[in-house]
């Protein structure tokens, strides 16, 4: 396939100018446009048949499709990519937008997860989408590791920070453990873990079991490692994600097929599958990202489109993320200033509190 923007530069502007109409009036209707109605909005005056043959051509390059015959043209999953890179003017947010945002944010009310949850229900109230909101990870230093054996089946692992959060995970022993175990478990991790980030534990903690095996029994070893693979588990991501507005998608006026594709991505949220897919896209670089279909795993089904942008701390390290998604025909234009100015806000606004 050859890229975007070789084909946008060799694109004439006759071929650019409708080329855009048929996206933008496919972005507002969701239906194909014909050559006679594009008459009439080109400030060229051109026949109807001139407009058909530069569709065809644009057809032939893989920007246009026709979803019935003389139907008209909507653009391609291409098409809305090159659109996209090329042609949509993105400015700042609109006045009414960045009100609800800014109310929002300054509630002031709760903690983090809570400031984010708000922001994951004001963002697919304002775009009709459905909202994905990744909060932190918790990066503050370990304080206290600690095991606590429930039965013989079932222990819990528990981490105090530093600064008073503490997180546990129940989890499934190796057979045999005793109170001893436990404590020679959490006593060899205390060790190591102090002044420690769990992820900075977690990536010297392979290495240091086997540096240090003479200091710790294969049992608490065992221990150690179960207990411990809690957090490296793509599970302990899930809890990170807030998910908002998933019934703005299911549009009373779609088709079944499209219905299905919709609740298709439903249960995959549900599920949580995939979603180290979305998360190695917050990991990626600053800035907006827009992901149209099947350029992403995890909407390849839906055919849906997602907008998502990073924010980060006042170390300028990327730690969240805000998206929204929605059908390919988004208002992009709009969508993707709000995505952006939320995520700066919410960024600074952690930042600030530190």
């Amino acid at each position: 396939m050859r890229d975007g923007s070789e084909i946008f530069n060799e694109m004439s502007l006759r071929s650019r100018e409708v080329f855009r109409l048929v996206v933008e009036s496919y972005l507002e209707t969701g239906g194909p446009i014909g050559s006679r109605t594009l008459t009439h909005a080109l400030e060229e005056k051109v026949s109807a048949a001139t407009i058909r043959n530069v569709m065809q051509d644009l057809e032939h390059l893989g920007l246009l499709d026709s979803p019935h015959v003389s139907a008209g043209r909507i653009p391609t999953q291409q098409g809305l990519r090159l659109f996209v890179d090329g042609l949509l003017e993105v400015g700042d947010p609109q006045n009414d937008d960045r009100e609800i945002i800014d109310k929002t944010l300054s509630s002031g009310q709760g903690d983090v997860a809570t400031m984010l949850d708000r922001v994951g229900s004001a963002l697919s109230g304002m775009t009709r989408g459905a909202s994905l909101v990744l909060t932190p990870k918790h990066e503050a230093p370990i304080k206290h590791i600690e095991f606590v054996s429930l039965a013989p089946d079932r222990a819990l692992v528990v981490l105090v920070f530093a600064d008073g959060h503490v997180e546990n995970r129940v989890f499934t022993p190796p057979l045999g453990q005793t109170p001893s175990s436990l404590r020679e478990a959490a006593n060899f991790l205390n060790a190591l873990a102090e002044g420690r980030t769990l992820s900075e534990l977690r990536h010297s903690i392979g290495h240091e079991i086997k540096s240090r095996r003479q200091e710790i029994d294969s049992l608490a070893r065992e221990l150690v490692e179960s207990g411990f693979a809690l957090w490296d588990d793509e599970s302990a991501n899930y809890e990170r994600l807030i998910v908002r507005g998933r019934a703005n998608l299911l549009d009373q006026d779609a088709e079944a097929a499209d219905l299905n594709r919709i609740r298709s991505l439903f249960d995959d949220l549900e599920r949580k599958r995939d979603i180290a897919e979305f998360l190695e896209l917050t990991e990626e670089g600053e800035g907006v990202r827009i992901f149209i279909g099947s350029e992403n795993k995890l909407f390849s089904l839906s055919g849906s489109s997602l907008v998502v942008s990073p924010y980060m701390n006042s170390d300028r390290k990327i730690i969240g993320a805000v998206g929204v998604i929605g059908p390919t025909r988004l208002n992009y234009g709009r969508i993707v200033p709000i995505v952006d100015y939320t995520a700066q806000l919410v960024g600074k606004l952690i930042s600030d509190q530190g």
